[in-house]
């Protein structure tokens, strides 16, 4: 389906995310290891954070291997906070409008996954989208719907539980219309302080999510690695599969949950669509 990755930390150069790791983004969209599919070739988006009042957004229906002004922004531009994500379409055209990280405000939005026989529920879901909000969405992905729904339900109040809304009202949509697994979905969303990711799946398998471990640990058993070197501390990456193959550096996120990211702090929640939040595990 698609490949994503979460970076928040000291400021990278958006090369040694995208390009430098020996199983970057940019090498999954050829050759994805966990992905639904081997080649996430239907365009591409990155959305970081900087001197403007919003994030700036890099889209394009190129390829990811194959884009030469990516290569070119990633060799000068650096950030830290950067979104990423190549495409494989479950269907929607190939349009820059369709790439993610979708944006609204300060906020970016990626989803790699499926809401189940879109098509069938795309209508109602649109009606149940805020009305102010509905003339925003640019594109025909199931995943920008997701996502002002997400904002409908209260996304910029509380991320957790209007996700959960979401989701849960997604869900009872797909059953009524017969749908039998309404979401397939690892999401990230940010403020540009704040990072959460979460990892669900009506039918209990969920897309692989990773989350990097503690650079200070990583720093003490690799001294000698470059890009270790130079991260700060509180540098963290949620990824839908491993930058690379150090041990150690990578922990699984479990089905049915999510992980906030602020600073260095991080802390993994349950998620349950729509139900009362519970404490962090």
């Amino acid at each position: 389906m698609c490949r994503w990755l979460a970076y928040s930390g000291s400021p990278v150069r958006l090369d040694d995310l995208l390009y430098n790791p020996t199983n970057s983004l940019v090498m999954q969209s050829k050759h994805s290891k966990l992905g639904a599919e081997t080649t996430n070739g239907d365009g591409f988006g990155v959305g970081w954070y900087g001197a403007g009042p919003t994030p700036g957004l890099f889209r394009s229906t190129e390829p990811a291997w194959h884009d030469r002004n990516l290569r070119e922004l990633a060799a000068q531009a650096s950030a830290g906070r950067v979104f990423a994500h190549i495409r494989a379409t479950t269907g929607t055209a190939i349009q820059q409008t369709n790439c993610h990280p979708f944006r609204y405000g300060q906020w970016l939005w990626m989803h790699n996954g499926v809401l189940g026989d879109f098509l069938k529920v795309k209508r109602d879901l649109a009606l149940a989208v805020d009305p102010s909000l509905y003339p925003l969405i640019e594109g025909s992905t199931d995943s920008e719907m997701f996502f002002y729904l997400a904002l409908t339900f209260g996304l910029e109040e509380d991320p957790r539980a209007a996700v959960a809304e979401a989701v849960a009202y997604i869900e009872d949509t797909g059953l009524r219309h017969g749908v039998e697994h309404p979401v397939q979905m690892t999401v990230a969303t940010t403020d540009g302080d704040t990072t959460w990711a979460f990892r669900y799946s009506s039918v209990g398998n969920a897309r692989s999510l990773f989350i990097s471990s503690d650079v200070a640990t990583l720093q003490a058993q690799y001294p000698d690695h470059e890009l270790l070197s130079g991260l700060s501390e509180d540098a963290r990456l949620v990824v839908s599969e491993p930058l690379g193959d150090l041990y150690g550096a990578w922990q699984e996120v479990p089905e049915a949950a999510c992980v906030v990211v602020h600073g260095g702090e991080q802390a993994l929640y349950p998620f349950v669509p729509a139900s009362p939040l519970p404490e962090a595990v």
